[in-house]
């Protein structure tokens, strides 16, 4: 039997959730507003009330993925901002744990799947809310003598693909086995990272 209880704005939420269980469990291509909503428990017509295709439901799914990712990021700046030599290193680790956690996510997220991303202002606000909370530590980085000084946005650009890099090879198993496993996968992070500043 069909759920259509939903109160006003659960319904869109619901949406979401399942399509990110759909983009884990079976993959981009079985994506759907029709899937969302069977995964939901809804008519198949219900998605058209909040998404128009299949574009807005990914820009809304990327929104919510990105917006994860700055609460762990924002999380792990307030528990080292009294420690910015170690803010670095467990910034980029932040971002490393999320992606180990939410492969199918995190990579939608980046893989530019939407055509017009410019179309969809919730998702670009969050995306540029993720990139200046990134600018603002290597700037505190900056102030405390842990980077170097210059521009902390070419900086930060060099640093976030560096991390961004790093775990990509992790989830396409490029690393040798006896690298990836927790804490040696930690250490390899921040070798990288040292070298980086080098």
């Amino acid at each position: 039997m069909e759920r259509e209880t939903y109160h006003h704005g659960d319904l869109k939420q619901a949406l979401i959730e399942a399509g990110i269980t759909i983009l884990k469990e079976e993959g981009v291509g079985a994506l759907t507003l029709r899937s969302a909503a069977r995964a939901a428990g809804v008519s198949h017509s219900a998605p058209y009330a909040h998404f128009t295709d299949k574009q807005a439901l990914l820009a809304d799914i990327s929104t919510q993925g990105f917006r994860n990712l700055q609460d762990q990021l924002t999380s792990t700046t307030t528990q080292f901002s009294m420690a910015p030599k170690d803010l670095l290193i467990e910034i980029g680790w932040a971002y490393v744990q999320f992606a180990i956690s939410e492969p199918a996510l995190f990579k939608i997220m980046f893989s530019g799947i939407l055509e017009d991303e410019h179309s969809y202002p919730e998702f670009m606000a969050t995306v540029r809310q993720t990139y200046h909370h990134l600018v603002s530590v290597v700037e505190t980085c900056q102030s405390a003598g842990v980077l170097p000084q210059g521009n902390p946005e070419e900086l930060a650009i060099a640093i976030w693909s560096l991390v961004h890099g790093f775990v990509s090879l992790y989830l396409e198993r490029q690393f040798p086995g006896n690298m990836v496993e927790g804490h040696q996968l930690k250490e390899l992070l921040k070798s990288s990272l040292k070298l980086a500043n080098k």
